[in-house]
């Protein structure tokens, strides 16, 4: 891994108290890099930056056929166990005669305040259908009922992760050198930034007048950007961006500071690693190129969210910023 480029920086009193390095690119629609920032050709793992590769094989298999944009979106979430996910997921499962111990990707306590109150509350142990990863493992299973494979749907060598192992080398363009696990006890297949900014950019060339990986790329991000809420959750980066970014593009967070951005009206693909992993700094990095790009306003309150912020502490007292280190982008 190359050297990493100093992106984000938190100023306190006059003075940088942190700051956060990393890689990044940005990717055409003909697979080129236009910019780079770091060493864009830095081995990563995508982390739950890259579910709508992942949720690809469901689509274009046709088992998603009968599917609407909400499941579709809930496949591509890392969402916050909120009533409206939780809702949706056990409809899902119920409706392909299948229940919470059909799952694979372990019991989460909800992000969503009033879900984990709900549950406190009732006396409740949080459950695999709040784990944030369940619309994924929900359409893992579709997609297993349709290819007939086995229960263990997460298992690297199963015919589920084959499909999205073939999948991902081809839209990324290049042979994944490994696989860690995730969270969710679904294989992750590394790639480079580059790599993963290439797979975004095809994704943003879609067209629906393509063939059938072109139509499933176009569904899967059109639902992403119909419905901010499922793919992420109130309070949170995803959803408070794609609402700002009004459908001209959609972005997706990942574990370690991993973040990605599709751009359908540019035909361009982002992708970014904070080296610290800190999500602090991803944040307001993607933030810092779609401003680059002009597709969000540096002023809007979606941005100054993660950006140019004005850092309050417990009484109210401004004390400081978050803002992009010089050189970036």
């Amino acid at each position: 891994m190359g050297e990493a480029l100093r992106m984000i920086e938190l100023w306190r009193g006059g003075r940088c108290e942190s700051a956060h390095a990393g890689h990044a690119a940005v990717v055409d629609a003909a697979g080129a890099l236009v910019e780079g920032w770091g060493d864009p050709g830095a081995v990563i793992y995508p982390r739950s930056a890259c579910k709508m590769v992942q949720a690809l094989p469901l689509v274009e298999s046709g088992a998603a056929d009968a599917l609407g944009p909400e499941h579709l979106a809930l496949a591509c979430a890392s969402h916050s166990g909120a009533a409206v996910h939780t809702g949706l997921v056990a409809r899902w499962l119920a409706d392909l005669g299948l229940g919470e111990g059909d799952l694979r990707c372990g019991p989460q306590e909800p992000g969503d305040r009033a879900a984990r109150d709900a549950l406190i509350r009732a006396g409740q142990a949080p459950c695999q259908i709040h784990n944030n990863c369940s619309g994924k493992h929900t359409g893992f299973l579709m997609l297993n009922r349709h290819l007939g494979g086995g229960p263990e749907y997460v298992a690297p060598d199963h015919k589920v992760q084959q499909a999205v192992r073939a999948a991902f080398e081809e839209v990324t363009g290049a042979a994944s050198p490994g696989f860690g696990i995730d969270g969710c006890s679904a294989p992750n297949f590394a790639t480079s930034v580059s790599g993963l900014a290439r797979a975004m950019a095809a994704f943003a060339a879609a067209r629906a007048d393509g063939d059938g990986r072109a139509r499933a790329m176009v569904r899967l991000r059109e639902a992403m950007m119909a419905h901010p809420d499922l793919v992420a959750g109130e309070g949170r980066a995803c959803t408070i961006l794609m609402r700002a970014l009004a459908g001209r593009a959609a972005v997706k967070t990942g574990a370690e500071g991993v973040f990605v951005a599709i751009v359908p009206g540019a035909g361009l693909g982002i992708a970014l690693k904070i080296v610290d992993g800190a999500t602090r700094g991803a944040e307001a990095a993607i933030v810092a190129l779609l401003a680059r790009l002009g597709l969000l306003d540096p002023a809007h309150p979606a941005a100054r969210t993660f950006l140019d912020t004005d850092e309050r502490n417990r009484r109210g007292l401004s004390v400081g910023t978050i803002r992009a280190a010089p050189g970036f982008p």
